[in-house]
């Protein structure tokens, strides 16, 4: 055998082993928010508690968490938008902080004083279908950043903002930070509600501070009964997947489940 046969054979070898280790790492679900499914996701409900809320069967269809995996530690996150567990976009992230678990990142000793940006670098992986709908205002498709957690400001609440939207300053009250999982009555450093009238699964990005504005969108019907929040169309379920040793997900089209081996 050649000298250059053997090299070839080699640089085989070592591509199949990158390769392996490339898709080397497990997913699995740690929350679903369907906006439109009659159970309210907003800032009190599941975050911080980590209690189960749903069922596997309908993990992928309604809301749902899985108390063991917000209770797993994680070094990377995934959220995902899709379409009846097809996905739909996603976006990959690095936590800044390695090995702690969803429950100790939405927990009081983070609510208080909350307000944490949770990774930094951007998205390591963001993959949007090409016929993907509605991603001019889309909380976390529509604009860049880093992942924000336990966005607290004045009496309001937002547990996942991408820094590339409008982060409210501490003491503004402005209703004016979007994401998943808000409410505009609490208090946020302890998650105590102070009015169910307010919380809401999902709000868009949009320029809509209170008191000048008083139309508040959102997505689906999942909503408090302010008048100030407004149901609208429903762009996917939103998948909130952690990993340990991951860095790659799967791709818009593929199919999503409780437990996704790379």
């Amino acid at each position: 055998q050649s000298l250059d046969d053997g090299q070839g054979v080699l640089g085989e070898k070592i591509q199949s082993l990158e390769k392996k280790l490339e898709k080397a790492g497990t997913w699995r679900l740690g929350m679903n928010i369907n906006p439109a499914d009659g159970h309210i996701f907003g800032y009190t409900v599941g975050w911080a508690t980590g209690i189960d809320i749903g069922s596997d069967d309908e993990a992928l269809t309604k809301d749902y968490l899985s108390a063991k995996v917000w209770a797993t530690p994680a070094n990377y996150i995934a959220i995902v938008r899709h379409q009846r567990g097809v996905v739909d976009a996603v976006k990959v992230f690095k936590f800044k902080v390695p090995g702690e678990s969803l429950s100790t990142r939405f927990g009081l000793k983070n609510m208080n004083p909350g307000r944490q940006i949770v990774t930094q670098g951007g998205p390591i992986q963001e993959s949007i279908a090409d016929d993907a709908d509605n991603l001019g205002d889309d909380p976390i498709f529509s604009v860049g950043g880093n992942l924000a957690f336990n966005w607290a400001y004045a009496n309001n609440g937002c547990r996942i903002a991408l820094t590339g939207g409008h982060l409210s300053g501490a003491g503004v009250n402005d209703d004016n930070t979007h994401g998943l999982g808000n409410d505009f009555a609490i208090n946020p450093l302890t998650a105590t509600s102070h009015s169910n009238a307010w919380e809401h699964d999902i709000s868009n990005i949009q320029d809509c501070p209170m008191p000048a504005c008083t139309d508040v969108r959102l997505q689906g019907t999942d909503h408090g009964a302010s008048s100030n929040l407004k149901s609208g169309p429903v762009y996917g379920n939103y998948a909130i997947y952690v990993s340990f040793d991951s860095e790659k997900f799967p791709l818009p089209g593929d199919m999503l489940s409780l437990k996704i081996e790379m």
